[in-house]
């Protein structure tokens, strides 16, 4: 791809104190192929402000609301516009900020849940085909090298016919529920109707599906509320019914005390199977019934070309979050660029979650609630508009 310039970027969301933002940052300057030249921080214009001035942004580039943003950047030369928004804001905002960006033409990179309800996800679906821009969801364990491999290990059919999947996401920051009206995330005015599937449950089910490519068939979900008061969900199991009679287990958990951030997955095959864990990202785990065990490492010769695409650095150096981030940019802008130049961009660039993707990740959250709510299987068969 050969444009002489760097893909240009704006934010919406990220301002001072805001972890995620920053992460979206570092993720999209990795390599060298991104600049942030404008944003709209916060809802409030001082921390807009601020948050412009410690990125040493053009005060003009640095705007009150993301709808003067959108409206201003896209009345831009085409040479000096932003090419794409990041949406970082609270799980309430996406739509709205994503809907106006993608009718003002400009590419999208949003995070999840991509939508509080399934017909927002649907109406961006629709909106993604009619302004044909480029829409990216930071489902980002999908950038992983090791998941990657692990999708090329399944698509090959080195496992065989697959029998199980569990995947398991156990957090433990909300064991506790001292501090709960500081948490947006426990506030179903900014969540939506979910806390613990929007936020780690969807990143449990997009993993299984990057992998496996199965979708799911029908689901029973047991919710639950530890924490005193709380109006959303902070722990929840499933079992799953997935396509061609595949079972599946999915548990996830913010209240299981002591944990971090353990998202694992395995999945049984009649051949073998495999194991990934994402506190240990750089091991991938074959298992064979009657042979010795094989331990796949990020960053050698061996593995696909698929995986060796994310890599950074060579094998012994540990590479992680920031890394999986970037791999889900750096496509992104890759994507962007082809386009740029008139060209078809890569196959490896074209691996990241798109806006369909987001709309069975909400999808699946409304029903994984329906099911705990209602204490009976669901019916999963959908197909969002595009897809």
């Amino acid at each position: 791809m050969s444009i002489d310039r760097k893909i240009r970027y704006g934010m919406v969301g990220g301002g001072p104190g805001a972890f995620i933002g920053e992460v979206h940052r570092m993720a999209a300057a990795l390599d060298g192929k991104m600049e942030l030249i404008a944003g709209a921080f916060s809802s409030k214009p001082e921390k807009s402000r601020e948050m412009g001035e410690r990125l040493h942004l053009d005060p003009d580039r640095v705007y009150d609301s993301y709808e003067e943003m959108a409206e201003k950047e896209s009345a831009l030369p085409e040479n000096e516009r932003i090419d794409f928004v990041s949406i970082t804001t609270p799980n309430f905002l996406h739509y709205p900020v994503a809907k106006v960006f993608i009718e003002a033409g400009i590419h999208v990179v949003c995070d999840k849940p991509m939508t509080n309800t399934i017909e927002e996800a649907e109406e961006l679906c629709r909106l993604v085909e009619e302004h044909d821009v480029i829409f990216g969801l930071t489902h980002n364990y999908t950038g992983y090298p090791m998941v990657k491999e692990a999708k090329k290990i399944v698509d090959d059919g080195r496992l065989g016919k697959l029998r199980k999947v569990v995947v398991e996401y156990p957090q433990g920051w909300l064991s506790q529920s001292d501090n709960d009206d500081e948490v947006w995330r426990l506030d179903p005015d900014k969540a939506g109707i979910s806390s613990c599937i929007g936020d780690i449950g969807t990143h449990a089910e997009n993993l299984v599906e990057y992998i496996t490519g199965l979708q799911m068939e029908e689901l029973y979900a047991d919710i639950n509320t530890f924490g005193e008061g709380r109006d959303l969900e902070d722990d929840a199991n499933m079992l799953i019914h997935y396509e061609g009679g595949v079972q599946g287990v999915l548990h996830v958990s913010q209240i299981a005390v002591g944990e971090e951030n353990d998202l694992n997955v395995r999945i049984y095959g009649e051949k073998a199977g495999l194991e990934w864990h994402q506190e240990n990202p750089n091991y991938l785990q074959v298992k064979y019934p009657d042979g010795a065990e094989e331990i796949y490492k990020r960053g050698n010769p061996y593995l696909s070309d698929v995986a060796g695409a994310g890599n950074r650095i060579p094998p012994g150096h540990p590479e992680g979050f920031i890394e999986a981030f970037a791999n889900i940019y750096s496509n992104v802008a890759d994507t962007i660029a082809a386009r740029l130049a008139g060209e078809e961009p890569h196959e490896f660039a074209q691996d990241f979650p798109t806006v369909q993707d987001g709309a069975r990740g909400v999808h699946f959250i409304h029903k994984s609630i329906e099911s705990g709510k209602n204490r009976r299987w669901v019916d999963m068969d959908y197909q969002p508009p595009g897809s």
